[in-house]
């Protein structure tokens, strides 16, 4: 015992650096590394000529983006999907981590939790086909039930004004009980003596839940809430991709999806890789300034 507690720190825990290998491998290769192809943003990019004898222009692709009249409307959609997200996703599996946390039948719970995570593994291929059935104009549920009620049927998928609700939609319902995990070992962290004391002192499960648990997962909340602010811009490509269409490009249409049709599709490489890398910009400083806030208003931060 005495010998081991010598040894240096790193010799002591080997296997945990070791296991730490793959995921550092991870992030060199797949983050890291590309970030040498960000000066392209700043280039033409010339297939035949290479990165390195590629004409340079400076800042031009950036004042292409400023100057865009879709800059615009890009940036409100990514805004505004973000924005909902937060505001409508971002609580979801809190509260129902609070709710399943209050369940005291464990068999019931285990398979409530269960059924909760399937989504998660569900891949958006599969989903948007879900989705699209559901919302068939002929054939979906949705548009059954309307009819019905003595309702025409209504193209959900191709009216600009749903497309939001039907994506934020789409996924809460995927990732909800899969985000519970998080804060279910959050809560396995707080004393049980503190809701003993409780208990004796009489306060009920609302009481318990609201100033023993919330309290006890806070400093997990806002982690997970600085993390999205920081992501702030990134909505997902796969979704949106597979359920927007031109009709929907007023509302649905988001960096990621611009910049998969101007880089690859219209083969504009360097001005794609301009747009990503604003948006990268963006986040960075986002999650830079709420860190700094959180930590002067609530004492807790990521760093």
């Amino acid at each position: 015992m005495g010998r081991s507690g010598n040894l240096p720190y790193l010799i002591r825990n080997k296997w945990l650096y070791i296991f730490l290998i793959p995921g550092i491998l991870y992030l060199l290769v797949f983050k890291y590394l590309p970030m040498a192809g960000l000066v392209i943003a700043f280039k033409d990019l010339s297939l035949t000529k290479g990165i390195v004898d590629s004409e340079w222009v400076g800042w031009y692709h950036f004042e292409t983006l400023f100057q865009s009249s879709n800059f615009y409307r890009i940036l409100k959609n990514s805004l505004l999907l973000s924005f909902y997200q937060i505001v409508w996703g971002f609580p979801a599996p809190i509260i129902l981590a609070l709710t399943l946390n209050e369940i005291r039948h464990m068999f019931f719970k285990r398979i409530t939790q269960t059924i909760l995570y399937l989504p998660h593994f569900i891949s958006w291929v599969v989903l948007a086909g879900i989705v699209m059935s559901f919302l068939s104009p002929s054939t979906g549920i949705v548009n059954h039930v309307l009819n019905t009620m003595g309702f025409e049927s209504v193209p959900f998928l191709l009216k600009p004004e749903y497309f939001r609700t039907i994506i934020v939609s789409a996924e809460i319902w995927k990732e909800v009980g899969w985000g519970t995990i998080i804060y279910f070992a959050a809560m396995s962290g707080i004393d049980p003596t503190l809701y003993e004391s409780a208990t004796i002192d009489g306060a009920g499960r609302m009481r318990k839940m609201w100033h023993i648990t919330l309290p006890g997962i806070s400093a997990t909340i806002v982690i997970l809430l600085l993390l999205k602010l920081g992501n702030i811009l990134e909505n997902g490509f796969e979704q949106i991709y597979l359920l927007y269409n031109p009709m929907t490009y007023a509302t649905g249409d988001v960096f990621e999806t611009y910049t998969y049709r101007i880089g690859l599709q219209q083969g504009r490489i360097s001005y794609g890789t301009a747009v990503g890398m604003f948006k990268a910009l963006v986040g960075f400083t986002l999650i830079i300034m709420a860190n700094s806030v959180s930590r002067k208003l609530s004492g807790k931060s990521i760093w």
